[in-house]
């Protein structure tokens, strides 16, 4: 394709009292700071939906990820899904590309996160009062001498499937930078202007390339599993 950045909200599929989406990198999930921030996903939804009541959002992406997202239509429907966010019963699965040829095929990265409050939103490491952060990974494809929209030639780039099994900010983001020594992969993702490299954070190199790929809840009505699922668009 010939931009991998896109602002179109793509609706995946509805319940009575759910709606999922592929989010777009690029757009808020929820309203900034100021009018000129108030375009975002969860304001579309309410656009599109006009009967819908209550809040909508129960979870949320990075503005620069794009991927599967999934919104209520009503107060108790966001409630039910809320608390299967915070008590971790959602399945949940990224793909990233990284720089680099990635060791190993797969693992765990268990790292202590928190926010750097003279940086926001910066996530630094921090054993002593960090947040704990743990991600399984696997290797899904390596590719040598990749030329990624946006970012030119960047040589051995590794193709990453996460399954984050808390709920950070940026958790991925850091798991993927993070020094192999300190637990990290050592790779950081291919557009990440706020964890790459030093050029990548001066000029930015087309998007970041994270999407969520798959995301299962339980259906608010009936307790079955609601899957959802969307290609990687890298």
């Amino acid at each position: 394709m010939d931009s991998l950045l896109t602002h179109e909200l793509r609706v995946l599929a509805c319940t009575p009292r759910t709606v999922a989406v592929d989010k777009p990198a690029g757009l808020l999930s929820v309203p900034g700071k100021g009018p000129y921030m108030a375009d975002c996903a969860a304001a579309r939804i309410r656009a599109m939906f006009p009967g819908a009541s209550g809040p909508l959002v129960v979870h949320r992406l990075d503005m620069e990820t794009s991927g599967v997202m999934v919104f209520a239509l009503d107060a108790d429907a966001q409630r039910a899904l809320s608390r299967q966010f915070e008590s971790r019963e959602v399945d949940k699965r990224y793909q990233a590309l990284v720089r680099g040829a990635v060791e190993g095929e797969a693992g765990v990265i268990e790292l202590h996160q928190r926010l750097d409050v003279e940086r926001r939103p910066l996530q630094i490491l921090d054993d002593e009062h960090g947040k704990a952060a743990t991600t399984r990974w696997r290797v899904l494809e390596r590719l040598n001498g990749a030329e990624i929209p946006g970012a030119g030639a960047v040589g051995a780039v590794t193709r990453i499937d996460f399954e984050p099994l808390t709920g950070r900010t940026h958790q991925l983001r850091l798991a993927a930078a993070a020094a192999k020594e300190r637990g990290g992969l050592g790779a950081p993702i291919i557009g990440d202007t706020l964890y790459g490299p030093e050029r990548e954070r001066a000029t930015g190199a087309g998007r970041l390339m994270l999407h969520a790929t798959l995301l299962c809840v339980q259906n608010p009505d009936d307790g079955r599993p609601l899957r959802f699922e969307s290609a990687a668009p890298f």
